[in-house]
């Protein structure tokens, strides 16, 4: 087969998503299966789907509109604040997407007008990781001056926590959430229909014992793709950690010091490496690299060292031979960037027939 490549068990994955869907059904909570991570593979949405979430979310509308022609039909949201220059096809593609900035939803209303369709809301609070969401205090009147546009329609408020400063989502960031729900409903006298809480690094909180409050859906991908929680990266009790694995070739075997000689610089990625001198050892280097995924984020076979990387070339102290092919589990950053590499292959093993 060809390397490198992803091996993609989609049962597994359908087994994850599945189990969180049911787990979070009994507190009222939906899911949102969250592709970014996969590029929008339609293999992947099919197996989601399959497992009863209840949409699929994506960050780039460039993979939204390539589910849509691959035919998966299935509710859509943009869960990244729209860029101005793609407002046509947010509306053309996305039934739903995550905003911040007024003039942003004002464009999407027109471009909403001249496609004669609606386009539905929902308004991201800042909830304090820093990333994206409209401040508390201004919530009310970004959320008057959306009701006022044509062809727009405001379905609820979300946040986003553990991304950009590692703040935890907790019981009570979920209450402040749920307050600003029913204070919206209380003010505009209407219905907030959803209050999306967060990513997979809502699971500690959602499958404690803690109370759901408004909090009736959440967006999961890492969690369903790779079985782990995202703020310690533990295993969840009953998902699958290999879903999705990573193969590598062998291009050369041999016995070489493990110190280098002369004068060292920066390396090709701006480190200053000073390895010890442990003598001669086994080193192999595989044909993957920083351009193809992200090495420090690839576990290897037990007792195998990873020692460095370039862009093309993974280096290890390994007695593998040239042609050998070795499987690495990966963590989020290293999926992210593998699964975009145009020189992954991608194997799909217990493929939906519709896909």
């Amino acid at each position: 087969m060809t390397t490198p490549r992803l091996n993609i068990d989609l049962d597994k994955i359908r087994h994850n998503a599945s189990s969180l869907v049911k787990l979070l059904s009994s507190k009222g909570i939906s899911v949102t299966g969250v592709t970014k991570a996969t590029l929008g593979s339609p293999e992947i949405a099919g197996a989601l789907l399959n497992a009863g979430v209840t949409g699929l979310g994506d960050s780039r509308i460039e993979n939204i509109k390539a589910m849509h022609i691959a035919g998966v039909s299935a509710p859509m949201t943009l869960t990244r604040s729209p860029m101005l220059s793609q407002a046509d096809q947010v509306v053309m593609y996305a039934d739903v997407s995550f905003n911040t900035e007024i003039d942003i939803i004002k464009t999407l209303s027109l471009a909403a007008q001249r496609a004669k369709r609606t386009h539905s809301i929902v308004l991201m609070v800042e909830m304090g990781d820093l990333r994206e969401g409209v401040m508390p205090g201004d919530l009310m009147n970004i959320v008057r001056e959306t009701l006022l546009l044509p062809n727009i329609a405001f379905k609820g408020i979300g946040a986003n926590l553990a991304c950009r400063s590692g703040v935890a989502p907790d019981a009570r960031k979920m209450a402040q959430l749920s307050a600003l729900a029913a204070s919206i409903e209380a003010t505009f006298g209407l219905t907030v229909d959803i209050v999306s809480g967060g990513n997979s690094a809502n699971l500690p909180w959602a499958l404690s014992d803690a109370e759901a409050g408004r909090i009736n859906n959440l967006r999961l991908g890492e969690a369903i793709l790779l079985g782990r929680e995202p703020l310690h990266r533990q295993p969840i009790d009953g998902l699958h950690t290999d879903a999705i694995t990573l193969t590598a070739e062998v291009i050369e075997s041999k016995i070489k010091p493990s110190k280098p000689w002369g004068d060292i610089a920066q390396t090709a990625f701006g480190n200053k490496k000073f390895p010890m001198d442990r003598g001669s050892i086994s080193q192999v280097i595989l044909a993957i690299g920083e351009q193809d995924t992200d090495p420090q984020g690839l576990v290897p076979p037990p007792e195998i060292k990873i020692l460095g990387a370039s862009s093309d070339h993974l280096i290890l102290e390994s007695g593998f031979s040239v042609g050998a092919e070795m499987v690495f589990s990966l963590n989020y950053s290293a999926l992210v960037r593998a699964m975009t590499s145009p020189f992954m292959a991608k194997s799909y093993s217990n493929l939906n027939p519709d896909f």
